[in-house]
């Protein structure tokens, strides 16, 4: 054990993680490094350049005469992807906090620095990218000792590209990392951190063993589910999965063993012996709270169980999604999924599409609201369908958010005038050192939940990083959007949004729909309602057939009599036909403005 070491590697988005983990895995001869982020396995992680999942590594180091075994894992740097940086920090001793030289301190890093810091981690500061010519690696350091506290000495000076400094970052890993801390002889307690789903071996658990050896074919079961299992496979994780005889305390590995239902397997759950069990769980971390939610529907009915296999199967693999049968007028059965926000909403569809093949609509994202009605008592709404009549409800809260922006002090106007136009209200705002500023806002979720990120980025030329954390409930004036199309309302459509942006907001969903609806034999009228009260309305003009055209000349009541007679067609036609809302529509009303 007191050759062991685990630790993370947390940053901001593209400080380069990926890349210094490479230059590790190159160092410690553990892989052949044939392109760049060998971690990032997955197609979307390579067309994107971001990390989605973590991943969990084993490598070995000599120094000293000693051979050391280094367990790294590497982390998302995705505000949406907070919840796999805390799972992985729960499963280290240490974290390499890696800040770009080029760009410096940014929100991301200090809230996963202050993740780090609650687990009690070891800090072991890194400036990455110092062969960039716009690197400034002496004002980086200063905004670190002002961050962290630490001695100047303390902070290496690496580059992920040319591989400078990754000695010293080994080096430093094996000195100033704690060995794991646990008693080999105690009741076996390890910690799930993460799992996944092969089709072939049924469920892979990945876990740090915290007390006690886990051997092959011991008969382990999990704490809080009771579910009783062998343990068929007990390995470590290499670039593949290397079998071993036993995990002994303070290792990081997997188990097989045959699991094939997902509901058995909750990541942050125990595994102990059936014999001699632990008296208690260890501690686990927080669970996860989604910010936004959206409907999921199969694009054909029948797909129905095929999609709650396939979100069940990508629950194991991302912890942070929940999901929950409901059902729609417009869309049949499907599922309210609870996402971490819109890029991990973005990035769930896709993975659906990928590795399930499952073809999708999502419904417009909202977030869940407090409904309070006369009598007092309150309920949590997820869905504007399930909101209460207007007359037996009080009054609603809305969530609202502590938003740290860290920008440029060149964009300080156009980001107050984005956050003070989303109903924000700003508490203070500092400078961190020169020209940078950091601002603290309090938003309404529900108003960044669409596009405030992509504005951020675009106002300040992608300089303003962002992060934030749920706040509280507050009193707010909402108001229930319905679109109805030749008077029935479209459920799917509906949006809980403010009084001031309600009228607005429904004359462009109006406008949006007309050009994405197609003409039918009868004219479609597209409204928007506030309760009874209609805001906004466009038509979409029917298409017609000439039928006076064989009428030369003559009488006008022989071409009266046709379009009478055609006139009537329409309004039978009309009252039986329906009208089908295409799936751009769903998503073009996320991306109104």
């Amino acid at each position: 054990m007191e050759h062991i070491r685990n630790f993370c590697i947390i940053a901001h988005i593209d400080h380069g993680k990926s890349t210094l983990a490479d230059r590790l895995l190159e160092r410690t001869k553990t892989i052949q490094i044939t392109e760049g982020q060998m971690l990032d396995n997955m197609d979307l992680e390579r067309e994107r350049g971001i990390t989605i999942k973590s991943h969990a590594i084993q490598m070995e180091y000599q120094t000293g005469g000693e051979k050391y075994i280094l367990n790294l894992i590497d982390t998302p740097g995705h505000v949406d992807f907070s919840y796999e940086v805390s799972r992985s920090i729960a499963a280290c001793e240490g974290a390499l906090l890696v800040v770009d030289a080029t760009q410096g301190v940014q929100a991301q890093t200090i809230s996963n620095l202050y993740m780090a810091i609650d687990h009690d981690l070891e800090i072991i500061p890194v400036i990455n990218k110092i062969d960039m010519p716009s690197a400034m690696p002496d004002e980086v350091e200063d905004e670190i000792v002002d961050l962290i506290g630490c001695d100047r000495t303390d902070i290496i000076r690496a580059s992920g590209k040319t591989g400078e400094g990754v000695d010293e970052i080994l080096e430093a890993v094996v000195k100033r990392i704690p060995a794991p801390t646990g008693d080999a002889k105690a009741p076996l307690q390890a910690l799930i951190f993460d799992s996944l789903f092969n089709s072939f071996r049924g469920i892979i658990t990945l876990c740090k063993v915290e007390n006690g050896v886990i051997r092959k074919g011991d008969k382990v079961k999990f704490f809080n589910t009771g579910m009783e299992y062998t343990a068929d496979e007990v390995g470590v994780l290499k670039m593949d999965m290397i079998p071993t005889p036993e995990l002994s305390t303070g290792e990081v590995g997997y188990i097989i063993s045959g699991i094939k239902n997902a509901k058995e397997v909750k990541v942050g759950d125990t595994i102990t012996h059936v014999d001699a069990p632990c008296a208690e769980a260890i501690a686990g971390f927080q669970e996860v709270k989604p910010m936004v939610f959206a409907g999921v529907y199969p694009i054909d009915p029948a797909e129905y169980e095929n999609l709650r296999a396939s979100l069940e199967k990508l629950q194991l693999n991302d912890a942070s999604l929940t999901f929950m049968p409901e059902s729609s007028v417009a869309l049949g059965f499907g599922f309210r999924c609870g996402f971490l926000g819109l890029l991990h909403m973005e990035i769930v569809q896709e993975r659906l599409d990928r590795e399930f093949n499952m073809d999708v609509i999502t419904t417009v994202p909202n977030v869940s609201y407090m409904v309070y009605d006369k009598h007092g008592n309150a309920k949590e709404v997820h869905n504007p369908s399930g909101l209460p009549e207007q007359t037996q409800i009080e009054h609603i809260e809305e969530p609202y958010i502590r938003a740290t922006i860290i920008t440029d002090a060149n964009y300080i106007g156009p980001i107050m005038k984005l956050c003070l136009d989303k109903r924000g209200e700003l508490i203070n705002q500092e400078y961190v050192s020169g020209n940078r500023v950091e601002l603290h806002f309090m938003l309404p979720l529900g108003e960044i939940v669409i596009d405030f990120y992509d504005k951020l980025k675009s106002i300040s030329k992608g300089y303003a990083s962002f992060d934030y954390h749920i706040d509280s409930f507050r009193p707010s004036k909402l108001a229930k959007l319905d679109i109805l199309l030749n008077g029935e309302s479209v459920d799917a459509l509906s949006t809980l949004t403010h009084e001031s942006n309600a009228v607005t907001l429904g004359r462009k969903m109006c406008e949006k729909l007309k050009e994405l609806i197609p003409r039918q034999q009868f004219d479609i009228a597209i409204q928007a309602a506030i309760g009874a009260k209609i805001v906004a309305r466009e038509t979409v003009k029917q298409v017609r057939k000439d039928v006076t055209a064989k009428c030369y000349g003559g009488d006008v009541s022989r071409k009266r009599k046709l379009l009478e007679k055609q006139k009537k067609g329409k309004k039978r036609m009309k009252q039986i036909g329906n009208v089908e809302v295409p799936q751009k529509a769903f998503l073009a009303v996320l991306k109104l403005d």
